[in-house]
């Protein structure tokens, strides 16, 4: 028989970190960081003989202007979706807690694989759930990215290495040895990593959040392992032997194609290859001033890696205009995955994705950036609503935000005129 259990923040996450269905999103100090915009969590547990079998951190905001709040179970419930009485018993438990909290809906959107779960999501109908359908991995219907790229990093250096795409597994040997330097930072370290982040928004054109946001996540995350902030930093003494190295190889291939007989060959041989030696003698002596100038080393990317359990995940990136051309972030990302292998997690998670855009597409440049690391979509079962109060569902969830569309696409034709 399912009973509702009461245990503690160190037994939720214990359980939550060990389940194959587990999810940084379920852990108490993912809850805590969420303080800040204005959510708060209440949690549940259900088991059988005392031992949990299901939990979930739900987490309630309040509608504005009304007593009425969201309940979400952001990649909940945790448990296995096979076991109907534990899913019953968590959606009964949520329900007592959704109706104390005044809420008007209670979603959730599992972190389970949509094949060869078409059975749960016919249950959870069953149970009264609305599913919004395997909509688009970057879709904004719903909350959380329904499609995520996944890399398994439980391999050796070398496999993992090999299971990424050629190019860029050439970019990744170019990086570790173009002299940059990942360095595991601190939270005073976020004001640098925020000013880069601005300048990645500016470039790409998206907005950035400021500096409360990513100490919040930090303050909560990082004392109970479950965050790191990482930044890599172009080291010009170390850059420069590096240069200097491909010089030299450089002269020594220019010695060779010099005895060429065929003077077409020849000729072309030498002047790609005259080329890539003026390019390097002007990084070259861009580096020794560099050297003089900024002796510590210059930043050039930063990242949040998060962890919970054997996942972790890639969840955000910025980088500077400079020095591009030393591939700072595939240092970082190679770097990261290594750590998160180290630290006991079999999977990395880049985040959400739109699967084989158009070239045209908004989202293509994502697709194509994560599918390069030896990635595989994790193709999400989706989200779903049980809707506890059906006009406030329907002005929140349909009424407003297609307000919201018709208002933006007026603005477009305003702009245009």
């Amino acid at each position: 028989m399912v009973e509702v259990l009461n245990i503690t923040d160190k037994e939720h996450d214990e359980f939550v970190m060990s389940h194959p269905s587990g999810d940084l999103l379920q852990l108490t100090s993912w809850a805590g960081s969420k303080e800040l915009t204005g959510w708060y969590s209440r949690r549940i547990a259900v088991g059988r003989n005392g031992n949990t079998e299901g939990a979930a951190m739900l987490l309630f905001k309040k509608v504005p202007k009304t007593f009425f709040t969201m309940c979400y179970a952001s990649r909940g419930f945790v448990c296995d979706y096979q076991d109907e009485e534990v899913v019953k018993a968590l959606l009964d438990e949520a329900v007592k807690i959704a109706r104390d909290e005044k809420s008007y809906t209670i979603k959730i959107d599992p972190d389970i694989p949509a094949a060869g779960n078409e059975n749960v999501i016919s249950y959870l109908e069953a149970l009264g759930f609305n599913h919004h359908g395997l909509t688009d991995g970057m879709s904004k219907d719903v909350i959380q990215p329904r499609t995520t790229m996944v890399t398994d990093v439980s391999l050796d250096d070398k496999a993992l290495l090999q299971s990424f795409e050629r190019n860029n597994r050439t970019k990744v040997r170019n990086s570790l040895r173009a002299g940059t330097e990942v360095i595991k930072a601190g939270r005073k370290d976020l004001t640098d990593f925020v000013k880069l982040m601005k300048e990645t928004g500016e470039r790409d054109g998206f907005l950035t959040r400021d500096i409360t946001y990513f100490e919040s996540l930090y303050d909560h995350l990082n004392p109970a392992g479950h965050m790191e902030l990482f930044l890599v930093k172009l080291m010009p003494k170390e850059a420069s032997e590096s240069l200097e190295e491909d010089i030299n190889k450089v002269k020594k291939d220019i010695a060779k194609a010099d005895k060429i007989k065929d003077e077409q060959k020849k000729y072309n041989q030498l002047e790609n290859l005259n080329n890539r030696m003026n390019k390097l003698q002007g990084q070259l002596d861009g580096m020794l001033e560099i050297k003089r100038t900024h002796p510590d080393g210059v930043l050039l990317s930063g990242a949040l890696y998060a962890q919970s359990g054997h996942k972790s995940y890639y969840l955000y990136g910025a980088s500077s205009n400079d020095f591009r051309e030393f591939l700072p972030n595939h240092h970082m990302q190679w770097h990261m995955m290594q750590y998160a292998r180290e630290h006991g997690a079999q999977t990395y998670d880049f985040g959400g994705v739109s699967v084989e855009p158009d070239k045209d597409d908004e989202h293509f440049g994502l697709w194509q950036f994560k599918k390069v690391w030896g990635t595989e979509v994790s193709d999400k079962i989706g989200e779903f609503d049980y809707v506890m109060n059906r006009p406030l569902f329907t002005l929140a969830e349909v009424m407003f935000p297609l307000f919201q569309k018709g208002k933006m696409k007026l603005n477009k034709i305003i702009k245009r005129k």
